[in-house]
């Protein structure tokens, strides 16, 4: 089998170790070479990174404009601040290049619609990162409620809660100190519960009301924020996010990153769900799905463990080798739930209706 060749551009730590690493499978130690998918090289704005490139055996490019001028790339990962995800997205799209972009897919909608319609225009695939949809976890919970393994289902709360931003390096990134990066609490995790919601649930959200939650620390953006949504199905949930929850350590910061899922016979929850973890052995802490049916527990564990980040990349790698392009409408659907939530917020909790 033929395999698309990448470049990465942006290659900070996620890059380094999530999208490279695990994603490409460039840590040789612990994964196979992808069948349809090679990683070629990278670049980032700090030439200190060329040394963590090589280490990889990847070829170091000297700008984003050398890897779209390289014949030989044909999908491009972008993993920089967010701020910068349109405009370099748009560049990867005209140099006639596929596109796997960290989420959001751009910071307004207009940006993240005009980039779909790009794509479309140049039969170019273009996706974002959800990458926890295909954890096997997450997947397994889906079934399970699929099938009304938990009864009649009529709540859920999806949270993503822990300590970023107190110290003043962290407060400083783009994620804490600035409203136009989309970051803070909704935009960099919020996000996720919300799609993932919509996932379990195989239903969108068709409406929300949020708050932020209350301001106790020293970061431009929002500390954290509650939210309550509506979706297609009738289904009603929660999501709740923050920078502002210590949660112990490390430890009590993984397991809480997860969701309980209320049912009239049992109450599913997820441990550590929502993060970058896979289910590998040697993670730093296991994950956990466990139905509560209220006189007994029982774990769940999926038949089989996938890396999250291998599998976007493969499923993006497979549709540009099949010639049908994914349209990155969900990551437009996505933005439009975030951007909801600030509206929201700033207009005391009001209603947003999803068009």
């Amino acid at each position: 089998m033929s395999k698309v060749k990448y470049a990465i551009i942006g290659f900070g730590g996620i890059a380094e170790n999530r999208i490279a690493k695990e994603g490409f499978a460039c840590d040789k130690s612990r994964f196979q070479p992808l069948k349809n998918a090679e990683l070629v090289g990278a670049t980032d704005v700090n030439p200190g990174r060329k040394g963590a490139v090589e280490a990889l055996g990847l070829k170091w490019y000297n700008s984003a404009d050398e890897i779209l001028a390289d014949k030989q790339i044909q999908g491009v990962f972008v993993a920089t601040n967010n701020l910068t995800h349109a405009e370099i997205t748009k560049k990867v799209l005209n140099a006639g290049k596929h596109c796997i972009i960290e989420k959001p897919i751009a910071t307004t909608v207009n940006d993240a619609i005009e980039l779909t319609k790009l794509a479309k225009s140049k039969n170019l695939s273009l996706t974002v990162d959800h990458m926890m949809t295909e954890n096997a976890y997450n997947i397994k919970a889906r079934e399970l409620v699929s099938k009304g393994t938990l009864g009649k289902v009529n709540d859920a709360c999806f949270h993503m809660e822990f300590c970023y931003g107190a110290d003043p390096a962290e407060a400083a990134t783009w994620r804490c100190s600035s409203w136009e990066e989309v970051g803070g609490p909704i935009g960099d995790v919020a996000s996720h519960a919300m799609y993932m919601a919509e996932f379990i649930f195989g239903s969108k959200i068709k409406s929300l009301a949020c708050v932020y939650y209350p301001k106790t620390m020293a970061i431009k953006v929002e500390d954290g924020a509650y939210i309550k949504y509506t979706m297609e199905n009738g289904l009603t949930g929660s999501v709740k996010v923050g920078f502002n929850e210590p949660r112990g350590g490390l430890g009590g910061t993984l397991s809480n990153l997860g969701y309980e899922i209320y049912g009239s016979d049992a109450v599913l929850r997820g441990y550590t769900t929502l993060f970058q973890l896979s289910g590998h052995e040697g993670e730093p802490i296991k994950i956990r799905l466990e139905m509560d049916k209220f006189t007994s527990q029982e774990k769940i564990c999926p038949e089989k463990i996938q890396n999250i980040y291998q599998a976007v990349v493969t499923k993006h790698a497979e549709s540009v080798l099949n010639n049908v392009p994914l349209c990155g409408c969900d990551a437009v659907h996505n933005l439009k739930l975030i951007a909801a939530a600030h509206e929201s917020a700033r207009n005391g909790g009001k209603t947003i209706v999803m068009e």
